[in-house]
């Protein structure tokens, strides 16, 4: 393929930089030394992959290595793809432009349901053979890994390897195998046998699949000898030790989030119900403030960048949050770096870090109640109350902050027209609020952005036997809410419940999807997370040709003992705990704080002193 080519045609296509690479921090290698090429691939276009902290610890990690080369690869928007397919262009990484059905591995990052067919997109545009099974010893292996792997099964027709958890120790375990394998003369499948046999490592192949005549599982299990019938996630336990990179790559264009992140600790203690994250990267691991302090050093100077941001599920839950926010900003402040920091939760909120973080400009404060009532907040386990939300947005206010987004979830299990109103009301709550402090002491001009997200059920959650409310159900429960939203200061937004749906079917689908999946590709399904491409009547017509019925997915609440096409999989988090957390939902009860009392989740079966 021509690069001069590629050159031509990127002046004919919106924001060419997408694909152009050479940015600050890419990493370049000479071939020769090469024994391995690794294309990670993000399903969705450069600047909402380049955001992803994943991609940019997985590129530098596999980059380390001497006898490895990691290369990036997003989606073409339409754009790019007309004019690929017009001119014969292979989709090509960015760092050397070569076309990645010559790589030796093809890693994709499943962070969203939606982005699935752009996955089938990318590999056709490949010309690397859509069905693993007709892959040869010439074709790359393709694998994924991420939150939405742990439930992998619609792709597994597509897909070589899944890895599951913390990917830091898995790959170098992965391509050491694999450059024995590459030296001899073994099959695909040998390879694959040898890989299965890594903890934290799922080959769907070697797995069999039987479902009973209403359409439920009735059984997984392994077709080769000595394969686990259950796999386990793999996990880092010292985050300290754990590789994060000293610099990292600086785009020419601006980014979904553009700016240093630090990783100040992995998992959640707090046990939200519909919470996939806080499941699945269980247990609570932190960085040291000294580590963090030191990585804030090395990526400021290494990039540039005149704003930081601290990353976790819930970064106001960090242990040591006072003196790493105090430490950062002696350092940084006579720099006008600025730190923000999101995940924030209510109750733990102090207004002295509101102070500390003003003090360079304003970032925005954005916070999630989930539930209008506290009824509700009781059924999902959020663990605040309403005097939560109103002391902090005073504190706010009186710090000179004019504008807060609140971000709530329609459809959750037990929800009624009350709670829904209920959060049009407390909106309302944070106006008033507003208003309750002294004029010289506000800014003018509030803002309370209100956005309503429809509740999607997941797989590893308390949540995963819940059904999903129906597209009219919701429609209606939106008007309702928008109805209700009368105030001039507040902006109501909400999430289309076609795309919801959709993302449901996946989050809870089997093996049987794959053949949707593809059919919807080829009827012409691309991006459909994003709102301007996502066509419902496509999946409808994909699913009516394949003979299934989307509700299966959505629609069912599922028995207690009914098996799951992710149950073969171990997330730590058991199933008997995960029930017993929707019966406990369902009463309205609560669980506490797993850091205070330990509410026996499974998660120590992985390892000692990981709680």
């Amino acid at each position: 393929m021509s690069k001069d080519l590629i050159d031509k045609i990127l002046g004919q296509v919106s924001k060419p930089v997408r694909y152009m690479g050479n940015e600050y921090n890419m990493v370049e290698k000479d071939l020769q030394d090469i024994k391995i090429r690794f294309a990670f691939a993000f399903p969705d276009v450069y600047e909402v992959g380049m955001s992803h902290l994943g991609m940019k610890i997985l590129y530098h990690l596999l980059n380390e290595r001497e006898d490895t080369y990691c290369e990036r690869v997003f989606a073409p928007w339409t754009d790019m793809e007309d004019k690929m397919r017009d001119h014969g262009i292979d989709l090509f990484s960015l760092e050397t432009k070569d076309p990645i059905r010559d790589f030796d591995f093809v890693g994709f990052t499943l962070q969203y349901e939606m982005s699935y067919s752009n996955i089938i997109n990318m590999l056709d545009l490949s010309r690397i053979p859509i069905l693993a099974e007709d892959r040869t010893t010439d074709d790359p292996f393709v694998l994924v890994g991420g939150p939405c792997a742990y439930n992998s099964e619609p792709l597994a027709d597509f897909i070589d390897l899944v890895v599951l958890g913390e990917a830091e120790e898995v790959m170098d375990d992965l391509l050491d195998i694999y450059k024995l394998w590459k030296r001899g003369t073994g099959s695909r499948d040998d390879f694959l046998l040898s890989a299965a046999q890594i903890e934290g490592v799922y080959v769907p192949k070697f797995y069999d699949i039987s479902y009973a005549d209403d359409g439920r599982l009735l059984s997984i299990n392994p077709n080769k000898p000595k394969l686990p019938k259950t796999i386990k996630k793999r996990i880092v336990k010292d985050l300290d030790s754990a590789y994060f990179p000293d610099k990292i790559i600086v785009p020419f264009m601006k980014l979904v989030h553009d700016r240093v992140v630090l990783e100040i600790f992995r998992g959640c203690s707090r046990g939200c119900r519909f919470c996939q994250a806080g499941m699945i990267y269980r247990p609570v691991r932190e960085r040291s403030t000294e580590k963090l302090l030191d990585m804030a050093d090395k990526l400021l100077k290494s990039t540039g960048y005149e704003e930081m941001s601290l990353a976790s599920l819930s970064t106001s839950d960090y242990s040591g949050l006072e003196d790493l926010v105090i430490g950062l900003m002696e350092r940084y402040l006579p720099q006008r770096i600025s730190l923000s920091l999101p995940s924030l939760r209510l109750d733990s909120f102090d207004k002295a870090f509101i102070e500390q973080i003003q003090k360079v400009r304003k970032t925005g404060l954005t916070f999630a109640p989930e539930a209008g009532t506290q009824r509700l907040r009781d059924v999902i386990n959020k663990g605040i109350r309403q005097e939560d939300l109103t002391s902090t947005v005073k504190d706010a206010f009186e710090s000179g902050w004019n504008s807060v987004k609140l971000y709530f979830m329609i459809g959750l299990p037990t929800e009624t027209i009350d709670d829904i109103y209920g959060i049009a009301d407390l909106a309302e709550t944070v106006v008033d609020t507003y208003y309750s402090v002294d004029k010289d002491k506000r800014q003018r001009g509030l803002r309370v952005g209100v956005s309503a997200s429809s509740f999607v059920p997941k797989a590893f959650t308390p949540f995963q036997w819940a059904r999903q409310d129906s597209m009219e159900d919701l429609r209606e429960k939106q008007a309702a809410l928008g109805k209700r939203i009368r105030n001039k200061h507040i902006d109501f937004s909400w999430h289309d419940p076609e795309t919801s749906f959709m993302e449901a079917v996946f989050a809870k689908g089997d093996r049987r999807l794959g053949k949707v999946l593809y059919t919807a590709w080829q009827l012409g399904a691309r991006f459909d997370g994003w709102a301007e491409h996502f066509k419902l009547d496509i999946w409808e017509a994909a699913f009516e040709k394949c003979g299934l019925d989307p509700a299966f997915y959505a629609y069912r609440e599922r028995e207690e003992n009914e098996l799951f096409p992710w149950d073969h999989i171990d997330v730590g988090v058991s199933k008997s705990f995960l029930w017993k957390e929707y019966q406990k939902a369902l009463k309205g009860e609560t669980t506490g704080d797993c850091r205070e009392t330990c509410s026996n989740c499974g998660i120590r079966r992985l390892g000692e002193g990981l709680c």
